[in-house]
């Protein structure tokens, strides 16, 4: 299920529902920030609504000539602001949308507040709870797999190296926006920028390409850009000339952005790669990962513990790595690990999460076997190279779920891990 396209269709259909006629949006932090990551703000444009605006603003003004789409969950600080409302009216008419269930009692509380008669509709959302697992009928039922996190505490440790996980990782992502003020040198326009699969073609096509790739494809995202860039600036000699620049001008402009975008972040992800040294870092993740060698795996990580260069984040996951893949080794060296972290100067609280993600993630609790060394003569490193500078490298690790999905494809997965509860006709088919 496409969840963004879900929302999109929800808040289209209250869009809709009131009618034609100019709009405001009037929303909660909450939903302020679901709406955000749907539409763009041209988009929403182009189906009347030309205002948005907090339940919890005070500064609003009377605006008779539009019609209020309110989009808010069912809180007891959202509903009291909207009977505040109710009872000094600044639009025409509201259409009123929960995202979720809503009392009787503060329904009555709303209809008592609506005096002036000025609400057409109160909706829910999700009308019952139940309806989330309502899904559609099929030839054959569907099946719910159930996992615990414990089972694989690795896989979340793991530097990841395709564009969206790097960026998460790296940069943070938050609604769709990322936080480039900290970058050095960046210019005032792209101290935040939007990334969404949604309205932006490079990003939606790179998601999960590896970085070595992005930086092939950004050189010809650049090159393309130049190839054009000429034609735009020929001389306006003839009206002919003056109407094929306006034409070509909106898609042009919009390259523009999205080339100063992409080559910016992909840009700001190669500096912390290299200042973190995030590829050496992951090599040994991939390492004390994926093989066996606990004499190597020793050595790599107390060289990295005493690289200045490497984070206090990246530090600490190292160790949790090492503590999760020779918990019970007999030359385990993690005391003298804890003690390298220690000397590096990280926080107390970080050391103590090596033992916390031990009891949480460890072979104690642990249900599957998370960890099989006859499988590392397999393994075959994969080496991705794309601009000079810019390399992806060590993606051997496959998350348990891979390995657990396909057993369950195949029939083949164990009781004592995974029992099973329904009609014998569904294990079987």
């Amino acid at each position: 299920m496409n969840v963004t396209l879900a929302v999109k269709q929800y808040i289209s259909k209250m869009i809709e529902n009131s009618g034609p006629g100019m709009k405001v949006l009037l929303m909660d932090k909450e939903t302020t920030s679901i709406v955000s990551v749907v539409y763009t703000q041209s988009e929403i444009l182009q189906k009347e609504v030309y205002l948005f605006e907090r339940i919890d603003s005070q500064s609003r003004d009377n605006m008779k000539h539009l019609k209020a789409i309110c989009f808010l969950r069912p809180t007891k600080e959202n509903v009291e602001n909207l009977i505040q409302e109710l009872r000094r009216p600044k639009y025409s008419v509201y259409f009123i949308y929960f995202s979720n269930v809503i009392s009787k009692s503060e329904i009555k509380a709303l209809a008592e507040a609506d005096e002036q008669e000025v609400v057409a509709e109160v909706q829910q959302i999700i009308t019952k709870e139940y309806e989330l697992f309502d899904f559609r009928k099929t030839e054959v039922p569907p099946l719910l797999l159930i996992m615990d996190r414990s089972d694989d505490a690795i896989t979340p440790l793991l530097n990841q190296w395709t564009y969206q996980a790097m960026v998460h990782e790296l940069l943070g992502l938050n609604n769709n926006r990322i936080d480039l003020s900290r970058v050095p040198g960046i210019s005032k326009e792209l101290k935040e920028v939007v990334l969404s699969a949604e309205n932006d073609e490079f990003y939606a096509n790179n998601l999960y390409l590896n970085f070595g790739e992005i930086g092939t494809n950004i050189k010809n995202l650049m090159e393309d850009f130049q190839k054009k860039k000429p034609k735009e600036q020929q001389k306006l000699e003839s009206i002919s000339d003056m109407k094929a620049f306006v034409d070509n001008y909106p898609q042009f402009k919009k390259m523009s952005g999205t080339v100063s975008k992409h080559v910016t972040v992909v840009g700001e992800l190669s500096r912390l790669v290299s200042e973190r040294h995030l590829m050496e870092v992951s090599e040994v993740e991939q390492e004390l990962a994926c093989q066996n060698d606990h004499s190597s795996a020793s050595q790599n990580v107390r060289r990295l513990l005493q690289n200045p260069r490497v984070s206090e984040l990246d530090a600490v996951r190292l160790v949790m790595l090492y503590a999760l893949r020779y918990e019970r080794h007999s030359s385990s060296i993690l005391p003298s690990l804890m003690e390298e972290l220690n000397r590096k100067g990280v926080s107390e609280r970080h050391r103590r999460m090596v033992t916390s993600m031990v009891e949480y993630g460890g072979k104690r609790v642990r249900g599957s076997d998370l960890i099989n060394p006859q499988d590392a003569v397999a393994i075959t490193k994969q080496f991705f190279k794309g601009l000079k500078g810019v390399e992806n490298v060590y993606t051997q690790h496959a998350p348990l779920l891979q390995e657990t999905l396909d057993q369950l494809i195949k029939g083949r997965l164990k009781d004592s891990q995974f029992p099973y509860l329904g009609p014998s006709s569904l294990r079987d088919r």
